[in-house]
């Protein structure tokens, strides 16, 4: 980083004054004159951070209207530009800039906002050093130009699109912290300023501090919204209106309330087959609940960002009464905002009807330079079960010296139900050490009490774990230019596992490699073998399972399009034994996505998978068991049509087709030991089908129209059959369990 640090003093220095600028994509001199020019960028993917071969430089300033950036990217005609254009939050090989900002400065929440050559979006939100979440959609300006020589674009981030802890006056300086980068989507390169990789452990906390014209704005902005839905598979028609609100009226306090928000009908989640014991993840696409969330996103559990204290999902799920119809939440709110250097944030929401639900949760942080802490507090009101749950979190950083980084934390949960009361706790602790020369390791260790309970609100795979891990990584850049791959990183990973009364889960050993290919793709390899050890949760409280020792194999590959060609393809090859039949008699799985651009703004694809397994495990009842041989059969595929910068037209299809032929029965012996049973298990077979036409027309920036044709259904069914996958997916095309039509219309009005 030693290239990097006189940059970052020259950049601490006051701006001055700016004129308005019209964010066209065309760099105008007088627009661009007070600002500060950057041009040390460095590769990054490969991670080599030896200096650019294409020229990159950027501008920088602060207005009153926003941060305004514009970049400057050389790229001669022997170097060929991707100008396909991608829906908003599509990641593509494409030719793109990213600016990375953390308001704060202090490396808790970071935001992404990423403009392509042909003048797609993409934002996101950066939480827990690397992690990125789509689901958020702020309302900025971008523009691109370009020439024989290079590429232009400008971008233009309002100061309300987030909230900003420190507080001023007109004259006053603020310190935030920055990244830029620059992705050459033929080549599969990407050059950085500062030289820092989102790969690396240490991502959102590396970004460069920059003293900017301190600049404030309000903002209050009210999206109503209306959904027409005629339902055609029962003959029936509804309306249903609500509204977002937003409210800033200055840096340090923003409040977001939504009265009776739309579930999401013009987004659907994908087809997931589950029988196992643990809960599909869902991630969430209604604005309130994406709006300013990632404070909230703490995570808790297992290295996996998905457990944490607050799952949105949870609002709206099926409702407690059992009737499968989900929650009519009613009114929702939340705050965040600074007060005397803390951040706080404040949640509610309130489902409506006997069944309905109460959601609240309140969390604060402060950094102290080098350290960092947080609180959480949730609780979950459900008078249909006369049950109250809550959950605390309490949550630490320290970071000592550039090279290691630690964290720290720990949960509770209190239930009480029906006069009876619950209590649990859970704790964890990360050390990550970046040792230089491309090494570093990581420890991790994990306590999960077995009556932790944070399902109410969060997400937690499983508690009743304790868990320590050993990770050793190496990448690798000094490849020679005849080489096939730019870059490898490899893995080394340990994992034991015991539950809360020390029986033995299953301990790991992993070796992993992410590759970077010369033809712009990529690929991924993982090798994981699991010892003998016990499946507590697949019975589902029922008694632990003795299991043999388990092997998972897995291959992807993506490659994108070349020269001329129309054509890109990704796809994988999956091995998982871990069933009784032990590593010899595993699942084998292979998916294949061919998508075909017909234009840069017409694309086709279709991704097919078929699996075959001859041991596959399953909970009947009880502590019963059985082995069945399973085939799989799926499609997702369709087409998306960008007809001009306003309106998009998509097609989207998934098909399952599933069979299971019975081999035995199994009832969990004396030590978990599975023994064979008379009973008999059934043969089954089960289709899914999911089906969409979207049209949708932009009004405004967060203001659409959606006109959508939605079908699906499921059906499971057991017997003597047989069953065919084949079959299974033919039929499951003719399947009609819901058929709609859907017209909804929000518009966003600012004041």
């Amino acid at each position: 980083m030693k290239y990097v640090m006189p940059l970052v003093a020259l950049l601490c220095m006051p701006f001055g004054a700016v004129s308005a600028i019209e964010i066209d994509g065309e760099l105008a001199p007088e627009e661009w004159r007070d600002a500060r020019r950057i041009d040390d960028f460095r590769h990054t993917q490969p991670l080599s951070r030896a200096p650019a071969t294409l020229p990159t430089e950027i501008w920088i300033q602060s207005t009153p209207e926003g941060l305004a950036v514009a970049f400057r990217n050389v790229q001669p005609p022997s170097v060929p530009r991707t100008r396909i254009r991608t829906q908003r939050d599509e990641h593509a090989a494409v030719d793109r800039v990213n600016l990375y900002v953390d308001f704060d400065g202090d490396g808790r929440l970071g935001y992404n906002f990423m403009v392509t050559l042909a003048g797609s979006l993409t934002d996101a939100t950066i939480t827990n050093e690397n992690q990125f979440n789509t689901d958020w959609d702020g309302k900025w300006q971008a523009a691109v130009a370009e020439d024989d020589e290079a590429w232009t674009a400008e971008m233009l981030i309002p100061w309300h699109i987030a909230p900003m802890r420190q507080a001023g006056a007109v004259g006053s300086t603020r310190t935030i912290s920055v990244s830029f980068d620059r992705v050459i989507g033929s080549l599969g390169e990407r050059v950085s300023w500062p030289a820092v990789s989102f790969m690396d452990q240490r991502f959102l906390s590396a970004f460069a501090p920059i003293e900017l014209p301190f600049h404030d704005q309000s903002l209050l902005a009210i999206t109503p919204y209306v959904t027409s839905l005629h339902d055609v598979a029962r003959g029936r028609a509804e309306t249903s209106a609500g509204a977002d609100l937003f409210w800033k009226p200055n840096g340090r306090f923003q409040l977001s309330s939504t009265f009776n928000p739309d579930f999401g009908q013009v987004e659907s989640d994908e087809l997931v087959v589950n029988f196992s014991a643990i809960e599909t993840f869902f991630s969430d696409k209604r604005p309130f609940f994406t709006e300013n969330q990632g404070f909230f996103e703490v995570p808790f559990g297992a290295l996996d960002t998905r457990n944490q204290l607050i799952y949105t999902r949870r609002i709206g799920a099926p409702m407690d009464d059992g009737s499968g119809r989900p929650g009519d939440v009613a009114v929702a709110a939340k705050i965040n905002g600074s007060v005397g250097g803390t951040n706080y944030g404040v949640f509610a929401a309130s489902e409506s009807g006997d069944a309905g639900r109460d959601f609240y949760a309140v969390r604060a942080s402060r950094e102290f330079g080098k350290y960092g802490i947080g609180a959480t507090a949730t609780r979950v009101e459900r008078p249909w079960f006369n049950r109250v749950a809550d959950a605390y979190q309490f949550d630490w950083r320290w970071a000592p010296n550039d090279g290691v980084t630690i964290y720290g934390g720990a949960v509770g949960s209190v239930i009480e139900q029906n006069d009876a009361v619950s209590r649990d706790f859970g704790a964890q602790a990360r050390i990550e050490w970046d040792m230089g020369e491309g090494w570093r390791q990581q420890f991790y260790a994990l306590h999960s009490g077995g009556g932790l309970e944070l399902n109410d609100f969060g997400y937690l795979e499983r508690a009743d774990l304790n868990l320590l891990s050993y990770d050793l990584g190496h990448r690798s850049t000094g490849f020679p230019d005849g080489a096939r791959y730019k870059s490898s990183d490899w893995h080394f990973a340990l994992v034991g596992r015991r539950n809360d009364r020390g029986l033995k889960l299953g301990d790991s050993l992993t070796v992993s490699r992410q590759g970077e290919l010369r033809d712009g793709g990529n690929d991924y390899l993982e090798a994981s073998w699991w010892a003998s050890g016990y499946d507590d949760l697949i019975t589902r409280g029922h008694g632990a399972v003795r299991m043999p020792s388990r092997l998972y194999l897995h291959y992807e590959r993506f490659r994108p399009r070349q020269g001329d060609s129309n054509w890109e393809w990704s796809g994988e090859a999956n091995y998982r034994a871990e069933g009784l039949g032990g590593v010899g008699r595993g699942e084998w799985s292979l998916s294949i996505q061919p998508t075909f651009r017909a234009t840069d703004s017409l694309s086709f694809f279709a991704e097919t998978r078929y699996a075959e397994n001859p041991d596959w495990l399953l909970w009947i009842d009880g502590d019963r068991l059985g082995t069945f041989r399973s085939r799989l059969l799926s499609l997702n595929a369709g087409s998306v049509w960008l007809i001009d910068t306003r309106q998009e037209l998509r097609v989207r299809l998934e098909a399952t087709g599933l069979d299971a032929d019975a081999r035995r029965s199994w009832r969990v012996g004396p030590g978990g030991r599975p023994l064979p049973a008379l009973d008999a298990v059934e043969n089954f077979g089960l289709r899914n089908l999911a089906f969409q036409i979207r049209y949708r027309y932009e009004l405004a920036p967060l203001s659409n129209l959606y006109i959508a044709y939605v079908r699906g259904g499921s059906l499971f069914e057991s017997g003597v059959g047989p069953f065919d996958a084949i079959d299974e997916f033919r039929d499951a095309l003719e399947l009609r369990d819901s058929e709609q039509i859907l017209v909804k219309i929000s518009y966003r009005f600012e004041i």
